[in-house]
């Protein structure tokens, strides 16, 4: 008789508790429209939206024949997170102890017997899937299935079961939880004898508080864009964009007119002289003592040659052998003047056919030093 009050209380409590999330849509989830609004939902951190809870209650033992109910103090303390606002997770443990009787023809080791049971439960919050999610809400239901361990009597069973949860929030951060479930497992637990049947169920009913952590609550994700307002023109910003387009279309009109008068324009007549009328004089310079160009040198001659030798193949060039004074006699010098300037003319000649009658040469020796430095007078000038 106690088991069935006992069941027939859970009924009545979930029969009322699933109506409630199609009495309880509250306002503030719903659209202008007054439709309700369901997400999508941002994902949250990994730190947000965890709970911790811990209730007691009352338990029993109930088996198909052989056993007699009794009722024993049920203990449950669990941690979860909020993954969506519809979906969550949850570990727990729970016991302290349950109690069983026997019928005619069973005996049981000990009426009182200890459990513990370590259960992992996936949460659906009812209220939430149907009516939309709002963070206010005063009752929340969540139905979960759920797996355990059980270590009982000295046995280590499986089992598995589902439950009603029933959060009632007190603010942003306590609840009032009652929680309702049932266990199934093999009925060897109880440790009654004979065994009464294969499997046994452990209906429990506990009322506690859970606390939130982190932080708590869902954005919801919107994808519509903002409307942009326009602001209407006052008359004198009319009048002003007025008068600029009419001073870009007169910029517009001039424009367009002197291009015309560019492609109707005769050219400028240009005349160009000859690279041999432009002529600038070379200097070509030599180590000290030495008669020959150095690479750098043929290099620079070679451009002279290509640039304006060659660009004025009637001028005569006179080519200009030094030596510095401060350094030699004057027959040296004299000698070195000859030699770097005649080795000049021959690399014009024989390399560039420059033409000999083209190619006038002179040695100075050291008489006529042109420049302040003796470097610089080590020199063979075109001209």
């Amino acid at each position: 008789m106690k088991t069935k009050l006992f069941i027939g209380a859970l009924a009545v409590m979930a029969s009322v508790l699933v109506a409630s999330p199609a009495s309880a849509q509250e306002n503030g989830n719903r659209d202008e429209n007054g439709k309700v609004v369901r997400g999508p939902y941002e994902t949250n951190r990994f730190g947000d939206n965890w709970f911790v809870g811990a209730g007691a209650g009352v338990n029993s033992f109930v088996t198909k024949r052989g056993a007699s109910p009794k009722f024993g103090v049920a203990v449950d303390v669990n941690f979860g997170k909020w993954i969506t606002p519809t979906i969550g997770g949850r570990l727990g443990w729970k016991g302290i102890n349950d109690k069983v009787g026997v019928k005619d023809g069973y005996s049981v080791v000990d009426e009182k017997f200890s459990y513990n049971t370590v259960h992992a439960d996936l949460l659906w919050n009812v209220s939430n899937a149907f009516g939309g999610y709002k963070e206010t809400r005063t009752w929340n239901v969540i139905l979960y299935p759920s797996v355990s361990f059980i270590h009982a009597s000295g046995n280590n069973e499986l089992g598995a079961g589902a439950g009603m949860l029933n959060n009632f929030r007190l603010s942003d951060r306590v609840n009032l939880f009652v929680d309702l479930s049932v266990m199934g497992t093999k009925a060897g637990i109880s440790r009654v004898e004979p065994l009464p049947s294969r499997f046994g169920f452990v209906p429990s009913a506990s009322v506690g508080v859970s606390v939130n952590l982190g932080k708590t609550g869902f954005k919801r994700h919107s994808s519509v864009v903002p409307a942009v307002i326009p602001v209407p023109f006052t008359e004198a910003q009319y009048n002003e964009l007025k008068d600029r387009v009419q001073v870009l279309e007169k910029e517009n009109k001039d424009l367009k007119a002197q291009i015309e008068e560019l492609k109707n324009a005769k050219p400028d007549t240009v005349t160009v002289s000859k690279a041999g009328d432009l002529v600038s004089p070379a200097t070509l310079y030599f180590e000290i003592g030495n008669t020959e160009l150095s690479e750098r040198e043929k290099a620079h001659l070679e451009f002279y040659v290509k640039n304006i030798l060659e660009q004025a193949p009637e001028k005569v060039f006179v080519l200009t052998g030094s030596a510095d004074k401060t350094t030699g006699t004057a027959k040296r010098n004299q000698y070195l003047s000859e030699q770097r300037v005649n080795n000049v003319k021959k690399l014009l000649v024989e390399k560039y056919g420059i033409a000999e009658d083209h190619l006038v040469v002179k040695a100075e020796g050291s008489s006529n030093n042109r420049f302040g430095s003796a470097v610089l007078n080590r020199v063979v000038t075109i001209e």
